[in-house]
């Protein structure tokens, strides 16, 4: 298997670095001594574009760590679903890579399963029959 690249390997670190409660804390006492030395600084220009500027940055920056992890992750449980569709044998294969559909595509499979849910919610199919994707 190929390694992950470099920007992927610190985005996944720095997330999930992000993410815990530790550092939370400490973007809070931040504020919060941002806050209080307002007095103290007169609440001057300089005051109110320290915190502005210092969390404009974070936040630009955080994007795309964030969405980098959670494209990976998005397509990596894509994967393991494509593949538990593929190793079932009575699966609708049709539902393989179903993200490469077309809106309208999408949208007829969609109420072709909500009709089936329907059906076995009303006891109108046999749950063989829903299984089977096939209306009772």
């Amino acid at each position: 298997m190929r390694r992950k690249s470099l920007f992927s390997r610190f985005a996944a670190r720095a997330a999930a670095l992000m993410g815990r409660p530790a550092v939370f804390g400490i973007a809070f006492a931040s504020v919060v001594a941002w806050a209080v030395s307002g007095p103290f600084l007169g609440f001057s220009e300089i005051w109110q574009l320290t915190i502005n500027t210092g969390t404009t940055i974070i936040t630009f920056l955080m994007v795309f760590l964030i969405q980098n992890s959670q494209n990976r992750d998005s397509e990596t449980v894509q994967i393991k679903l494509d593949e538990l569709l593929r190793a079932v044998e009575r699966a609708d294969k049709r539902l393989l890579d179903l993200e490469q559909m077309s809106e309208k595509e999408i949208e007829k499979l969609r109420r072709h399963y909500e009709r089936l849910a329907g059906e076995a919610r009303s006891g109108k199919a046999t749950a063989e029959r829903v299984a089977e994707g096939r209306p009772g």
